[in-house]
């Protein structure tokens, strides 16, 4: 089974963001950068399926040239070989990522191709599904579980109020994978060691044949969220104080 497996680098959670003098990005020149949480569950996923059934992972991942760190953690942690295309994405929507992702595994000839649900930065939650339409094959989102069945695989979707939904899917497919649904593995001392040697296949989106374009989506300003406070009485007995305090952290605070 050959397991193709998009990832991103993204700003450390952990990382202090500043606004960049343009309004229209966070100052990206004192970040630190770390693998997309959601990808790297995706990446675990396909390693845990490689361990089961045999085959290959290969990482894919568009970046500028400091995405070479995130490639050489998904190589140190298992997968066969990497495909890095070298571009600021900066310029790429989703649709525009996604054709790139799509030229760039075009030949490949991959059973399954897993992304993470979402970014961390951007949190669109797109490129995935447009890459499986780009290739016209079969997808399923917020996957908690994958089964090879036969010639196909059996998914567990996550869905609302607790409720999951079994899927039975053909091959070639692409899946999103949800956050939390294993537990990450960390590269071992190994398996840095054999990604120094593992093959990373180097494109552009020139090479690919395509260009930045015009992106769909624009993003205007970016603003960090605004601190208020403010202080609410509620009159009554302390059991009607208590409905309306239940009320409000329901439906405006959203924490119930």
């Amino acid at each position: 089974m050959k397991i193709i497996v998009a990832i991103k680098q993204v700003p450390a959670r952990d990382s202090q963001l500043r606004i960049a003098p343009s309004g229209k990005w966070i100052e990206e020149d004192d970040l630190s950068y770390e693998i997309n949480e959601p990808d790297a569950y995706a990446l675990e996923a396909g390693l845990q399926l490689k361990e089961k059934h045999g085959g290959e992972v290969v990482a894919l991942c568009a970046g500028p040239a400091r995405a070479a760190a995130t490639i050489k953690e998904a190589l140190a942690k298992g997968a066969d070989r990497a495909i890095h295309i070298e571009e600021n994405m900066a310029a790429f929507d989703p649709l525009a990522a996604a054709r790139l992702l799509a030229a760039a595994v075009k030949g490949e000839g991959a059973d399954l191709i897993l992304t993470g649900l979402q970014s961390d930065d951007l949190g669109y939650g797109q490129t995935g599904v447009i890459l499986a339409e780009l290739l016209g094959v079969p997808h399923a989102t917020i996957v908690m579980q994958v089964e090879v069945n036969g010639a196909g695989i059996r998914v567990k979707r996550e869905l609302e109020d607790g409720w999951f939904q079994h899927v039975d899917m053909p091959l070639p497919a692409l899946l999103t994978i949800q956050s939390g649904i294993s537990k990450l593995r960390y590269a071992t001392l190994m398996g840095i060691k054999k990604a120094k040697t593992r093959e990373v296949r180097r494109v552009t989106a020139e090479s690919l044949g395509l260009a930045a374009g015009t992106p769909a989506i624009v993003l205007e300003r970016v603003y960090l969220p605004e601190r208020t406070k403010r202080t609410q009485l509620f009159e009554g007995s302390p059991k009607e104080a208590a409905a309306q305090l239940v009320e409000k952290l329901k439906f405006e605070a959203r924490v119930l």
